[in-house]
Formats: C-alpha cells, sequence, structure tokens
C-alpha cells in the first residue's frame, strides 16, 4: 500500500514542496529505506517516528517500508518531515484510507521519542508555499501556529502530539483553526524600548542619524570610547518609517528560516537591529553553509546592520560587504545551485579615531605614534568609505551638557520629518517602483532630481579637486544633499545643503591622510 502526503523542504528563502511517499510491503525482515536525497537528520527520522508510533498507540506495517521525498534531486534536511512520515506510516497499518482528504494539508512537525509534536524553522516560508500550492490547511506544532496563521487564506491546525494529528486527519476528533488577529499583532509589536531622546547633547550626531533615515543612507561615526556611538546607533530603528505588512512578513521569514525567531514571536514589525561581534566569519556575515542559509546582511534586511569597531573586522570579511552593500542582495554559488538573499539595509558603523581611542581628545592623551594611527585607519579601504554616505564625528561631551537635565527631541517627532521626506521620495519615484528612497537613486535619476545651479556646481568642483574626492564620493554627496532639501521640503538643492553634505564627506580624507 502506497500512501502519499505532502510537506516543504527549505531552499534558500523559499519553501519547496515536498511530496512524502511511504510504501509498505511484505517482508520477513522489517526495514525501512529512506530516499530523495536526505540528510543525516531526516534519514534518523525512522528511528523517531517508530518510537512515536509505539509510545502514542499506533502502528505500523511490519513489512519492508520504503519512504521517498520526492522530487528527489533535491536535497532534503532537518527533522520536518518526522509528522508526515508517522502519519503515512499509521495509515498503510490500517489497510485503508483513513486518512480524509490528504491533498488539502501540508504538514510538519518533529517528533519526541513520546510522539510529542516539536517546532521546526521556515514554518512562515511554507504556509506561502502551502496557499500558492492550493493546499490550505496546514498542521503544525502548537509553537509554530502563530507564526503560519501570520499568512491569510489557509488555516492552521496546531498539533501537541501524534495521537492529536492522527485523530484530527482522520476525522475522529474536530479541532478549529488557529484564530489570529493579524492587525492586532501587527500594531501591537511596533514600539521600541529605547528612545532618542535617551541620548544627552550630539547635536550634531544625531542630525546626521536623521539625514541617514530619511535618505537611507550609510553612516560612519568616529569617537573616543564611551561617547554613546553604539547608544546612538541602536536607536535609529525607532526614528526610521514604519515596517509595511510586506516588509515584516518577508523580514519574518528570514529570520524564521534562520532559525532566529524569539519563542513564540509570530511577527516582526519592527525593523531589524543587528550588531555582530568583529570575529564574524564571511559565511556569518554574507550567508553561507552546505545548504546556504541567511547571513547577518539578511537579518538585517529592512533594518539597520551595526559594526561596531570596524577595523577589527577581517579586512577581507569588510571588502566581501562592499558588492551586495551596492546592490542590496547577496547571490551565494554552490556547484548543486545558486541562491539570493536580500539584503536591503542601512549600514550603520563605528571606530575609535586610533588603536587606543584617543587621538585628537582634549582631556586624555593619546598613546599611539603616528605609523600605528595610519595602519589602523588603513584598515578600512577606499571602495568602502566611499560606499558609505555620510562620515561624522563623536565627541565627549562635558558634565554640564551630560548632568542638564535637558533632553532632546523624542524619536517619534522625529520620525515625522523622516517619514514625510520619505513620502516625498516615494512620489519622486512613482515611475520607478523599485526606488524608494534617495539612496538607492541611479545616475539616470540624478541627473534628474538633483540638479544643482551654477555657484553649487563651483563649490562642488572646489570640493573635489581640494579634497580629492572619488567620482562615487561625488554621487554620495549629492544624494545626501537631495535628502536634507527634502526634510526641509525643499524642491530644489540650494547651496547650504551642499555645504552639509560636503561636510559629512570631509572625514574619508582624514581616514586616508
Amino acid at each position: 500500500m502506497t500512501v502519499r502526503l505532502f510537506s516543504s523542504t527549505l531552499f534558500g528563502l523559499d519553501a519547496v514542496e515536498v511530496e512524502v511517499e511511504v510504501n509498505a510491503s511484505g517482508s520477513e525482515k522489517p526495514k525501512i529505506f529512506t530516499v530523495g536525497l536526505p540528510d543525516a537528520a531526516v534519514r534518523e527520522s525512522s528511528q523517531r517516528v517508530t518510537a512515536a508510533l509505539k509510545n502514542s498507540g499506533l502502528g505500523w506495517d511490519d513489512g519492508t517500508i520504503t519512504i521517498n521525498l520526492a522530487p528527489a534531486d533535491l536535497r532534503k534536511e532537518g527533522p520536518r518531515f518526522d509528522l508526515p512520515i508517522a502519519l503515512a506510516m499509521a495509515q498503510t497499518s490500517s489497510g485503508q484510507d483513513t486518512i480524509r482528504h490528504p491533498e488539502r494539508y501540508c504538514i510538519a512537525g518533529e517528533l519526541a521519542l513520546d510522539g510529542k509534536v516539536r517546532p521546526v524553522k521556515g514554518v512562515l516560508a511554507m504556509a506561502l508555499q502551502a496557499r500558492k500550492s492550493g493546499r490550505l490547511r496546514l498542521i503544525v506544532a502548537v509553537e509554530n501556529a502563530a507564526e503560519a496563521a501570520v499568512v491569510e487564506g489557509i488555516e492552521v491546525y496546531p498539533v501537541e502530539n501524534l495521537s492529536d494529528a492522527w485523530n484530527f486527519i482522520t476525522g475522529q476528533i474536530s479541532m478549529a483553526p488557529y484564530d489570529l488577529d493579524r492587525e492586532k499583532l501587527f500594531h501591537q509589536k511596533r514600539s521600541y524600548n529605547v528612545d532618542l531622546n535617551d541620548v544627552k547633547g550630539q547635536a550634531e550626531v544625531k542630525r546626521a542619524l536623521e539625514i541617514t533615515a530619511a535618505g537611507a543612507h550609510n553612516l560612519l561615526m568616529v569617537g573616543p570610547p564611551g561617547t554613546g556611538k553604539s547608544m546612538i546607533a541602536k536607536r535609529l530603528p525607532t526614528i526610521l518609517p514604519d515596517l509595511s505588512e510586506e516588509e515584516a512578513i518577508e523580514s519574518t521569514k528570514i529570520h524564521s528560516i534562520a532559525g532566529r525567531l524569539a519563542q513564540n514571536e509570530a511577527l516582526l514589525a519592527t525593523r531589524a537591529f543587528r550588531a555582530p561581534h568583529h570575529t564574524i566569519s564571511d559565511a556569518g556575515l554574507l550567508g553561507g553553509g552546505s545548504n546556504p542559509g541567511p547571513g547577518e546582511v539578511s537579518l538585517a534586511h529592512h533594518g539597520v546592520l551595526f559594526l561596531d569597531e570596524l577595523p577589527e573586522f577581517r579586512r577581507q570579511t569588510l571588502e566581501v560587504m562592499r558588492q551586495p552593500l551596492e546592490d542590496g542582495y547577496v547571490t551565494i554559488s554552490r556547484a548543486s545551485a545558486s541562491h539570493t538573499f536580500p539584503c536591503n539595509y542601512i549600514l550603520v558603523a563605528a571606530m575609535n579615531p586610533c588603536p587606543c581611542g584617543y587621538y585628537g581628545d582634549r582631556k586624555r592623551q593619546c598613546r599611539c605614534n603616528p605609523m600605528q594611527i595610519e595602519n589602523y585607519r588603513r584598515r578600512i579601504s577606499g571602495p568602502l568609505l566611499d560606499r558609505i554616505d555620510l562620515h561624522v564625528e563623536v565627541p565627549l561631551i562635558d558634565y554640564q551638557e551630560l548632568h542638564n537635565g535637558c533632553s532632546g527631541e523624542p524619536s517619534e517627532e522625529i520620525k515625522t520629518r523622516v517619514e514625510n521626506a520619505r513620502l516625498t521620495q516615494l512620489a519622486r519615484f512613482h515611475q520607478s517602483p523599485e526606488i524608494k528612497n534617495n539612496a538607492s537613486m541611479s545616475s539616470k535619476l540624478m541627473r534628474t532630481h538633483c540638479k544643482i545651479d551654477d555657484a553649487s556646481s563651483q563649490l562642488l568642483e572646489q570640493a573635489m579637486n581640494q579634497l580629492n574626492f572619488s567620482a562615487r564620493a561625488h554621487d554620495r554627496i549629492l544624494k545626501v544633499a537631495r535628502t536634507i532639501a527634502d526634510l526641509e521640503q525643499c524642491q530644489d538643492i540650494a547651496e547650504h545643503h551642499l555645504l552639509e553634505a560636503i561636510q559629512y564627506r570631509t572625514l574619508d580624507r582624514k581616514m586616508m591622510m
């Protein structure tokens, strides 16, 4: 007897439907074979499944059982097939079609030896694929139910153990689909537990942060230890526009596939903030593995990637970021297939001005010699600096400024200006829907939307010649100037907009001296 149920496996950022076929035939020596490119976790499923069936009071055919996971040329990973395999094996022992309408279901779950159904990663991607395939009923672990129910148009049935799953799919018990108020959940989780008015002083840095948020530009902060660089970076998401529902689902799917969703977290409604340590590998940053998964740059999609102590990162690790930073996606190629992961994020980096951290400090003496300072700064290449739109110095604040009790603008007020600037940009690029902010402007769009008058042109030419800016830095200056004008709701780029934008580029010349 052959039984066919449906599940899915992860392939990059998507799920691919898998047919779980179980065939039982008579044999004097019972054996279980699993075919269809299974990995070790899938091959071991027969041991978990048989123990779970026995401890759940369910039988299976004593003969030779062949488990085929189709398509056979796609590698299957993880324990997600335990539950559909167990249900199909139980069906073979009944000798009749006791499972009602198996074509309507998509099933996934790991089995404990006592029959308990454990959660698996990537359930959101599985739910999206099930809806696409017309399998509108999902059977998953209780812990995965809310995540799967985020997808509209499907019914999610959470089960605690194998017995419940068997009794439900055979019609012995009824079960109501999981009820999730998606809109309520989405709005409840939009709040942050930090605010930009927590930061005392640093008005110039906050201004640079506002411009960063308004145009989705990249930012580099340079300053001695203890000036609040990390504290400021962590508050950037609080002034960014709210995630749309589509962006939230896309971000949640990436975190789910990477296994980074917190327990009982069904939806990421706030922008991601990722801060990997400087010892991270290339694969950890960009993604990789035998079956490539997303790295930190993709986990920061639609959010912020913060690289603290930037010169401490391996130079090669930083260099491989350059192209994904420009393109907004990273492609990982293997002999069997290529996987593309989105990585449209804002890069915020922080560093000390020298190895000891106190070069240029008015109160503490720097212990570094000129050669040490130069070598430290040259760990960051010129091409990478060119891709960072704003460079800003973060000075130490004095006692009076720290203790005067005067807090700055709250994030909500700054966010309002940022959202207005973003709306202006969306209207400007309405004929190019793939472009949503000034940082993403192509050269063609810049010629149309970043025009400057003769006086501003002469000013920019003078800055280019005296400060030896590259062509890429020239474009960054114009994009930042366009964002500054948008924050003031000015149609044209004025001379003072350009001056402020140039001010945010002078630091990279100091870094290369």
